[in-house]
């Protein structure tokens, strides 16, 4: 285990530990550039209400959001973000102590708030 990935997995664990609003219909990790630093960019986890994989807004309504508590990632550019930080959700799906309540829900995404997404999980 990399110590990015615990640095993940402990943040996870902290914004998935309260009771969740129910209604999620999938996970969204919105990804941020850091203005200043071209190399840290910043997760949030929202929950939606709705997904549908062809309305690519789906994850516009939250639910749930982890707001201004978000993850530090540093990355060589976006698309290194973006590719690191899928290996990273794909992980904790798999060894996360929390993963049982994203893998409830119908998907788990990730992308830039002004970009697609990505799509790691369906159920």
């Amino acid at each position: 285990m990399t110590k990015e990935y615990a640095d993940f997995a402990s943040w996870l664990d902290i914004v998935l530990e309260p009771e969740l609003p129910e209604g999620i219909a999938a996970f969204c990790f919105n990804l941020y550039e850091d203005a200043e630093d071209a190399h840290l960019f910043a997760f949030q986890l929202i929950g939606a209400p709705d997904y549908d994989p062809l309305l690519p807004d789906w994850a516009c309504e939250e639910l749930y959001s982890t707001g201004e508590y978000l993850f530090l990632h540093r990355a060589l550019d976006w698309e290194s973000c973006l590719e690191e930080g899928a290996g990273l959700i794909k992980s904790y799906l798999t060894l996360g102590l929390r993963r049982e309540k994203l893998l409830a829900a119908r998907a788990v995404a990730i992308g830039f708030v002004d970009g697609d997404l990505e799509t790691v999980y369906t159920r």
